[in-house]
């Protein structure tokens, strides 16, 4: 079975051409010698498919011995809330039982892994350190440490590769929407995550820990990748994702960026303070049951044709900056927000007047430092003149 995704290589006088990339799920007489006689545990989601096939019903077709599927946020179908908690189940189609890793349990128990000899991990990422799939990755892969199991990653493309920006996370600011030392945007794949975790021992026992990354053929950071898929409800095509890491740090805020609209991400907007010309209302929706500033009129900005590109911390300064000035909170829970940045220095400097070119001169150092750290764990070309930190 072939699958080609059809990338754009975009050259310095702007001609494109077409490229066919290899997914690590398409692999498949490699995955097959990786999983032949072992009893397997899949750490998946909808993303996890080829052609319309998910991954559960490629692996039995081919007679493997699949046990259990572990599901993240927004559960195996891809279709919860943003925070809403996983229940464990069973898998209608295949009768295989579901265990979530996104509610009480985040991380896999030592009796869920006890009739298992391998995890593998393929779910599509989209290369920010509060996206929470990185975060079921690395508990997954010390489970699998602690627990003598192999580890697998089928490796996907990361669709913000080209960025590498953002206040590194500190540790005192570690939690599910980020657990390791990397700026905002890492530049890299689950696969080059998954090896650099083990590598530096972010996690318990990563000495111990067999990882297998299944790299992808024919990518490299230069790639302009489309996912197929959406990766979660509120991130339905390319703008929502490319806008994402800019536009995440609004929740910590009084500012909507869209849930409960037909928007999410592409936008952000307040019923008082007045952010932009456009009017819109959030509503409950198949995404936001409970969406911020629900029913309300938002004065909003929609940045659906905007060139935003990486991380842009001027939607958010200017935003802080028109607060002030009606007298409103900005600032509804920092705590989440400093979470989501890794540290308080990013909201200190707001609140301090600081512009957004100071505030990114104040992290340039340590993103130097990080990508020298990576280096050894990247598997694909970098495009030097692209694979900076974004200029915005």
């Amino acid at each position: 079975m072939t699958y080609r995704i059809y990338l754009f290589l975009l050259f310095s006088v702007f001609q494109s051409s077409v490229y066919a990339l290899t997914l690590g799920i398409e692999q498949h007489d490699t995955i097959h010698t990786l999983l032949q006689k072992k009893r397997v545990g899949l750490i998946v989601n909808h993303t996890s498919s080829i052609e319309d096939i998910h991954l559960v019903d490629l692996l039995l077709k081919q007679g493997i011995d699949v046990r259990k599927i572990f599901t993240p946020e927004h559960g195996f179908r891809g279709d919860q809330d943003a925070g809403a908690p996983i229940e464990n189940g069973t898998d209608a189609k295949t009768g295989l039982p579901l265990i979530s890793l996104y509610g009480d349990m985040k991380k896999p128990s030592n009796a869920s892994l006890s009739e298992l000899d391998v995890l593998l991990f393929d779910i599509q990422d989209v290369g920010a350190r509060f996206y929470t799939y990185i975060s079921t990755m690395h508990y997954a892969m010390e489970a699998a440490a602690e627990n003598g199991l192999q580890f697998i990653v089928l490796d996907r493309p990361n669709p913000n590769i080209r960025y590498v920006d953002g206040p590194i996370l500190e540790s005192q600011f570690s939690s599910f929407v980020g657990l390791h030392p990397i700026p905002v945007l890492h530049g890299m794949t689950v696969g080059e995550l998954a090896k650099m975790i083990k590598g530096e021992r972010w996690i318990n026992q990563a000495e111990r820990l067999d990882l297998t990354v299944v790299a992808m053929k024919d990518y490299s950071s230069n790639i302009r990748y489309t996912l197929p898929i959406a990766p979660s409800p509120n991130l339905p095509n390319s703008k929502a994702i490319q806008l994402y890491p800019s536009l995440c740090f609004f929740e910590g805020t009084a500012v909507s960026i869209g849930r409960g609209t037909d928007h999410p991400f592409q936008l952000f907007g307040h019923h008082q303070v007045k952010l932009g010309p456009w009017e819109i209302i959030p509503k409950p929706n198949a995404g936001a049951s409970k969406p911020k500033l629900n029913g309300a009129r938002l004065f909003a900005s929609d940045l659906r044709d905007s060139v935003i590109q990486g991380l842009d911390l001027r939607p958010l300064i200017e935003s802080y900056r028109a607060f002030e000035q009606q007298g409103e909170l900005f600032f509804t829970s920092k705590s989440f927000f400093d979470k989501l940045a890794g540290t308080d220095k990013l909201r200190l400097a707001i609140e301090q007047g600081h512009s957004a070119e100071q505030i990114r001169a104040s992290w340039a150092a340590d993103l130097k430092h990080f990508e020298k750290r990576r280096a050894a764990y990247l598997l694909y070309p970098r495009l030097s003149a692209q694979d900076t930190s974004s200029s915005n």
